[in-house]
């Protein structure tokens, strides 16, 4: 996330007044997490593996049907990756990669409500960057004289020469939201930011589709919205 756009996104949570209303949201997901793997440009097959994701966020007030929704959330993602050319991490002699990794996510979304019923759906939109504070790896090596395989599984290795730490998304949301408080909704996350630090090594993006379910509470000022004014 580059410096204008978190300028940009100061002045906006600074702008929104103090007196606007604000709802609290908490959520849980199952998700499919793969990614875009590309070695000297060359893009490598990849397969979609099972994670989870869960987190909070606030609903608040900002123009007619558009809120702003800040939210931070643990995410468990990766891929499963198919070596067809030497790639550094994970080694020059790997034929496949299996990683997993935990990361705490902070993304600073915006809501559009497509109407001002208690009941209605929506779309959320904006982008995130992860901060990854565990990371594992498994994968097959093959020997370049006897031909032999040998699996390697570690803990992934994070440093400018290896994997970073921090990435980058956007994100799209489509969901619905109950009067109840109740939301449902599907979710796509499409990575610009590589996790990998090496130079000349592989671009790797990560790629998230998955579906969540929370629940919204707090004062919903659609409530007093629709009530009848008194005679």
């Amino acid at each position: 996330m580059n410096s204008k756009l978190l300028i940009s996104l100061v002045i906006i949570a600074m702008s929104i007044k103090s007196s606007a209303q604000v709802q609290f949201a908490y959520y849980v997901g199952a998700q499919a997490t793969s990614a875009l793997y590309k070695v000297k440009d060359v893009k490598q097959p990849t397969q979609y593996k099972s994670g989870y994701m869960g987190g909070m966020a606030a609903k608040v007030e900002f123009d007619n049907q558009l809120y702003f929704f800040p939210t931070v959330f643990y995410s468990m993602k990766g891929y499963k990756v198919t070596l067809n050319m030497p790639s550094m991490p994970p080694s020059e002699y790997a034929i496949n990669n299996d990683v997993t990794v935990h990361a705490i996510e902070f993304a600073p979304l915006f809501q559009y409500d497509f109407n001002r019923k208690l009941s209605h759906l929506f779309v959320r939109f904006g982008p995130s960057v992860d901060a990854i504070f565990n990371g594992h790896e498994k994968f097959d090596v093959r020997d370049s004289v006897g031909g032999k395989t040998e699996t390697i599984e570690r803990p992934m290795k994070f440093a400018f020469s290896e994997y970073g730490r921090f990435t980058t998304q956007a994100n799209l949301h489509f969901g619905y939201e109950t009067g109840r408080g109740l939301t449902v909704f599907a979710f796509y996350q499409h990575g610009f930011g590589s996790l990998n630090n090496h130079d000349g090594g592989p671009k790797i993006f990560h790629r998230v589709v998955g579906l969540s379910m929370g629940w919204l509470f707090g004062h919903n000022p659609l409530v007093m919205d629709t009530r009848p004014l008194d005679r």
